[in-house]
């Protein structure tokens, strides 16, 4: 029988695979879909959610996304015990889509003058740097992703249909307030990707954005943290004073890029 973390692999490969791949197609030069736009890029990681949910879904959950699996625990909602081999899958799924989307456009890597372009494909970067504004980004969007998923998983007429409305969950956070930061609210999306960026011989490419990596990976975390435990205190009257330490934690790192950012100019 397949493991979870096998099923969590191939879920987030799935993500991955197409995810970036739309990314790839759209901004790669010489692709059949070159300029198509954000909404193209939205849909398409929209639809790869739901597709791998339905595929691992019956297995694992297909949670895909650190911030899911470790949201849900912080809630009570899912054992510690399987957290670790969740989020091993999901890294390793997360490299291996990056892999397969190298290997897929290959010949328009070298086409491609844009070493951002190039960078974009695997991870996100903001539209402007700010990373205050870019870490309250990541933390506002996955807050609601893991609010509206429980929400959703606490009616029992959406029983079947779940990874569709997750796809729309997924659609209405990249149109509506996704053009920021290229809403990663995974870090397991960004982070395992652009390791791989780093390491593929990419031709023409420039660096990782490792000065940029940490808030695609805190900014998550933080929200799918505050977002399933915000959800059962509101509706449920339980971990009350974990929503107020998690928020307090969220503040303290929100203030310290402000600090940071006073000191350096």
């Amino acid at each position: 029988m397949m493991t979870n973390l096998i099923a969590e692999l191939i879920g987030t490969f799935i993500l991955i695979y197409f995810g970036a791949g739309v990314v790839a197609s759209v901004l790669l030069k010489d692709t059949k879909a070159q300029g198509s736009g954000w909404l193209v890029i939205c849909i398409a990681w929209a639809t790869a959610v739901t597709i791998a949910i339905y595929v691992v879904g019956r297995i694992s959950g297909a949670h895909i996304n650190p911030a899911v699996t470790i949201g849900l625990a912080v809630a009570g909602e899912f054992p510690w015990k399987d957290v670790a081999p969740y989020i091993i899958g999901q890294f390793l799924g997360a490299a291996l889509g990056a892999v397969a989307t190298y290997l897929h456009y290959l010949p328009h890597w070298e086409r491609t003058e844009s070493k951002e372009e190039k960078l974009a494909v695997f991870c996100t970067a903001p539209a402007i740097e700010n990373k205050f504004s870019n870490l309250l980004s990541e933390i506002l969007g996955t807050w609601m992703l893991l609010f509206l998923i429980m929400s959703i998983g606490a009616n029992n007429y959406t029983n079947g249909i779940n990874p569709m409305i997750i796809g729309l969950i997924i659609l209405l956070i990249g149109l509506g307030i996704g053009s920021t930061t290229g809403f990663a609210i995974n870090p397991a999306r960004d982070l395992g990707p652009r390791i791989m960026h780093a390491l593929l011989p990419i031709k023409g490419k420039g660096g990782s954005g490792w000065k940029y990596s940490w808030i695609p990976v805190v900014g998550p975390l933080l929200g799918g943290c505050l977002g399933s435990l915000s959800y059962l205190s509101l509706f449920e009257n339980k971990c009350t004073y974990s929503l107020l330490i998690c928020t307090g934690i969220t503040l303290v790192i929100l203030g310290a890029t402000i600090l940071l950012k006073n000191k350096a100019s």
